[in-house]
This record gives C-alpha cells, structure tokens and sequence, in this order.
C-alpha cells in the first residue's frame, strides 16, 4: 500500500532504522534519532543498490514519487541513476 502523507509526517524513530515502503523500491529509511530519508532501491548489473532521493521534510511525498519515476526509468534505459 503507498504511503500517504500524514504516514510520513508521524513516521516516529524506533530503536532499529525501519523502512516505510511506498512500492517499486521507493522506501522512507526512519533512523533512530528521528531523521527521515528518501531512498530507491533497484538492481542495475545484478546487484543491489540504492540511490539517495533527499531528506524529508526538505523533499516531500510527491517530489520523491517524482524523482523515484526519473531513477527508474533510467534503469529501464539501461544507466545507473546512482552514477
């Protein structure tokens, strides 16, 4: 299910990072001192990686969607969006 706005607004730190997922690799890391950051997960060459979307509340839900919808399609083009 994607995440909604007020979701992220009232994600709360735990004592682990958790991740809030928003679907197709688009996930919100929640660290353990409250901070919030936007990352895509993806496989590019058979391997697992991440790109850094930003850092919530400087980047929001639809500015995330939006920069997670570029990064994939570079994938699907065969670039690495975290080169």
């Amino acid at each position: 299910m994607p995440l909604t706005d007020v979701a992220v607004r009232t994600a709360k730190p735990r004592s682990k990072a958790c991740k809030l997922s928003d679907g197709a690799g688009l996930f919100l890391l929640v660290a353990t001192k409250g901070q919030r950051y936007w990352r895509y997960e993806y496989r590019f060459g058979g391997r697992r990686k991440s790109f850094a979307l930003g850092v919530y509340p400087d980047v929001l839900l639809a500015q995330a969607r939006e920069a997670h919808r570029v990064a994939r399609k570079a994938v699907v083009r065969g670039e690495d969006p975290g080169s």
